[in-house]
């Protein structure tokens, strides 16, 4: 669609190098103040801005494919799947590249296609679509259960990993959906090429009609209120904040939609007294990549404390390794944090209630030295002694979204008391994305997978946020998923179940009466006999 307005993407490197010219110029860019021409080692890319009028527009012609997009056979729908997991093979390089000049770090944009390569699988949409439709032969009736489309899902990827959020997003279109997305003013350029180079071209080669998908970028407010407000909208599948996602819940039950949240995180790991603390370590570091900004790394560590002090000295020097660099870097994980006051009175809230500074704090350079300037945060471990009063320190508390991990020393006591208490404690937890247990002892394994209800996803010695085949990337329960949460699969989530009966042959009376005449040994009476009625005027 045409437009009057655009936003710019600058290379995050560029950034780096000089964060005052390259924002500055993007701001010119975008007020038509200076030539896009003379940005050429800047700039990525633009997009187009949409107004109102799109906005509406979109939701229009959604609702006008969506019931055509529906009538597909379910075998084709999955060959969109298909097609998309073809040409992100193919283009993977290209939309790496693309991450990273969004600011995503080499590894974890690798990281992102390889989890998006899991998310279309054969394995996992086979899984999906035998979830869709199961029928059975039964009594001169052909009995089926499906899941059935919504009608039209409107998509709100998040700031931090707009691209691959936004992939995630439409896989309600192999339901039957027709899908809305709106590609975040920040860091717009992924998700625009992600929709028309990936996903629409997969739609072209099974005839999708037109407005089965569609994509604009805007301000999230008048957006969502247009969602809200329209007529079209069925679902909307919001990812950000808690407080923000939560309101939004309460606005869809009133306006009649359904809301799928994917809000904050704050994942709790287990640590046994027999866990491979090495492989342990290697897993909770992961709460620094991409400088905690991703909702799904670990937020806490709960160690069982006769390994506390092995566990920490050894976390502490796993930490040092971690790095920052510019985003072309293959060995940089750490991302640029432009705003870190609350950080540090995430530290200080800590510190003041009794905790102990492990590792960090301080701010970096680009090429890892300290700095009282640097845009990067040094990766931060904190020492919390005592499980009971342990959620009075905020970073405990709360999802921070920093490369922060507070890691909490229950108080002694017997084995088996001490393990009732930490199970109970991570199902006590307010948020419950994913949760992670180190341990030997199969016994407390079982008890951790047997036991632990909250969360959308279990982990047991394994890499906390590694995508697998099957399981689900993300969803879960409590402030994660608000009232209606659980493990995500947005091609379910986004239909309703329904069922269907198709009988040859069946009498409605016997339908009605005969289970119970059978098992009383009888046969259903006959209909009552009725007298025609004449309503003329001389009956």
């Amino acid at each position: 669609m045409p437009a009057e307005r655009h936003v710019y993407t600058v290379k995050t490197s560029s950034i780096l190098d000089d964060v005052f010219r390259s924002l500055t110029l993007k701001r010119k860019l975008e007020r038509g103040k200076a030539d896009p021409a003379d940005a050429a080692d800047f700039v990525v890319g633009r997009c187009a801005l949409a107004d109102d009028r799109t906005v509406e527009e979109a939701s229009r012609e959604a609702a006008a494919a969506a019931p055509v997009w529906a009538r597909f056979p379910l075998e084709q729908r999955l060959a969109l799947g298909r097609g998309i997991r073809e040409r992100l093979l193919r283009r993977h390089l290209e939309f790496v590249d693309l991450l990273i000049a969004e600011g995503n770090p080499r590894a974890l944009a690798e990281w992102q296609v390889a989890g998006l390569l899991e998310i279309f699988s054969e394995e996992t949409l086979g899984w999906c679509a035998r979830q869709m439709e199961q029928s059975i032969e039964h009594a001169g009736r052909r009995m089926t259960v499906r899941r059935v489309a919504d009608g039209v899902v409107a998509v709100n990827p998040p700031q931090n990993a707009p691209a691959s959020s936004a992939l995630f997003g439409i896989t309600p279109l192999i339901a039957g959906n027709a899908v809305v997305v709106r590609a975040p003013r920040s860091a717009p350029l992924g998700v625009m090429y992600a929709m028309r180079e990936l996903v629409a071209p997969a739609l072209d080669d099974i005839g999708a009609p037109p407005g089965t998908l569609n994509v604009f970028c805007s301000r999230p407010g008048p957006a969502i209120k247009s969602w809200l407000e329209s007529p079209h909208i069925n679902d909307i599948f919001y990812t950000g904040g808690v407080t923000t996602g939560l309101e939004l819940e309460r606005d869809c039950v009133a306006h009649g939609k359904k809301p799928v949240l994917e809000l904050a995180g704050n994942d709790a790991v287990l640590i046994w007294h027999d866990a491979d603390l090495e492989a342990a370590c290697e897993a909770l570091v992961e709460c620094f990549f991409g400088s905690g900004q991703i909702c799904m790394v670990p937020n806490q560590v709960i160690v069982h404390p006769a390994v506390a002090e092995q566990l920490l000295e050894r976390l502490r020097l796993t930490a040092s390794l971690i790095r920052p660099g510019l985003p072309e870097d293959p060995g940089a994980l750490l991302s640029p944090v432009l705003r870190s006051e609350r950080f540090y009175a995430y530290v200080q809230d800590a510190l003041d209630k009794g905790a102990t500074l492990v590792h960090g704090a301080r701010r970096m350079e680009t090429d890892g030295t300290p700095s009282d300037t640097g845009l990067f945060l040094e990766p931060t471990v904190l020492r919390v002694d005592g499980l009971e009063h342990c959620r009075d320190i905020e970073a405990v508390a709360e999802e921070t979204f920093f490369p922060l991990l507070p890691v909490i020393v229950p108080e002694q006591a017997p084995d088996g008391e001490l393990l009732d208490r930490m199970l109970a404690y991570v199902n006590s937890n307010p948020y419950g994305l994913r949760n992670s247990l180190w341990a030997k002892d199969e016994s407390v394994a079982d008890r951790f997978v047997d036991e632990v209800s909250n969360g959308g996803l279990l982990k047991v010695n394994d890499s906390h946020i590694g995508f697998l085949p099957y399981l689900p990337t993300h969803g879960g329960t409590g402030r994660t998923g608000g009232a209606f949460g659980e493990a995500n699969y947005p091609m379910l989530r986004t239909t309703h179940l329904q069922g269907v009966s198709r009988a040859t042959g069946v009498r409605p009376r016997e339908a009605v009466f005969g289970a119970y005449a059978e098992l009383a040994g009888m046969r259903p009476g006959p209909l009552p006999t009725t007298t025609p009625v004449n309503n003329s005027e001389e009956q």
